[in-house]
């Protein structure tokens, strides 16, 4: 019974994982901005209605008190539509991506703040972290690394659908660096990258169960230590690095000079110390767009 069970399942993943391969290929017959303007209509629309985004209200009614319920809606339609726009971008990775580094002032689509951060970071052949969060399309950092010929191994989560995991795998594979599954093995596939010269990349922003609470929009949250702990065993530099969405189509992707890291005597004070500070720096992006970062993920949770 149990093995028709898992049958039935692993039918249901093809499925949806076919339907999902089969509106990729559909929307790359068509302009990526058209594709991107279609998944903001249709998710801006739905979401709203949908059960999580309650999940989504109440975050943001926490981080922003003094918001009234018609801004806060306005912001939730923006999550929405900045989701759909993302999702759709997906199978135009390689078509979005106009930047050069020598033609700063040619852009159409991207532009780059602090490339010199980047160039220097590709160039110095030295182990280093660069973190982010999930706002606007954060699939183009990675993007910007492959175009450029910077190395970095991105960790990231596996989706729980097996053959979706391999689409998506194999569009992130032909637009982006090495990826190193999230997991109990993700910190020595890091530390492995990171003890050869290379640079890990780490989405910094999602409830980590056995991470240090720290401030998060006044609130506290379980934040994920990785970056922590690895800046402090390889002594190596850190760079924040975020997208904004533009109008018209357009992206700036920014890139920090290193981030000065706490080391004392403490390691456990340095880990809490330096995850407060990147905590920081994190809701300073989200703060001047809001309606750009993931607030239907359940952040805050307690366990």
């Amino acid at each position: 019974m149990a093995g028709f069970y898992l049958r039935i399942v692993r039918l249901g993943q093809w499925l949806v994982a076919a339907l999902a391969g089969a509106i990729f290929a559909i929307a790359r017959l068509f302009p990526w901005q058209a594709s991107s303007d279609f998944g903001g209509w249709v998710a801006r629309t739905i979401g709203p209605l949908i059960k999580v985004s309650r999940r989504g209200r109440a975050n943001l009614k926490a981080a922003f008190p003094e918001k009234s319920d018609d801004e806060v809606e306005t912001i939730l339609r923006g999550v929405w539509d900045n989701l759909g726009r993302t999702a759709a971008e997906y199978p135009h990775l390689d078509r979005i991506w106009d930047y050069d580094p020598q033609f700063p002032d040619r852009f159409d689509r991207i532009e780059v703040h602090g490339i010199e951060h980047f160039l220097a970071l590709r160039d110095s052949g030295s182990p280093a972290i660069v973190f982010t969060a999930h706002l606007a399309n954060w699939e183009l950092l990675a993007v910007c690394a492959a175009q450029y010929d910077l190395p970095i191994s991105v960790i990231f989560r596996r989706p729980n659908n097996p053959y979706i995991n391999r689409l998506i795998q194999r569009i992130r594979g032909e637009n982006m660096g090495t990826l190193l599954p999230s997991g109990l093995g993700a910190a020595m596939a890091a530390s492995k990258v990171l003890s050869d010269g290379g640079q890990v990349g780490i989405l910094v922003d999602q409830h980590f169960t056995r991470g240090p609470v720290l401030p998060f929009f006044n609130r506290p949250a379980h934040t994920p230590p990785t970056l922590a702990k690895l800046a402090r065993r390889f002594d190596c530099p850190v760079y924040g690095a975020r997208v904004e969405r533009l109008p018209g189509g357009r992206f700036r992707l920014s890139i920090s000079p290193p981030v000065e890291m706490q080391k004392t005597e403490s390691r456990e004070n340095d880990i809490k110390a330096n995850m407060a500070k990147v905590n920081a720096m994190v809701e300073g992006w989200v703060r001047e767009h809001p309606e750009q970062w993931l607030w239907l993920h359940r952040r805050w949770r307690a366990d």
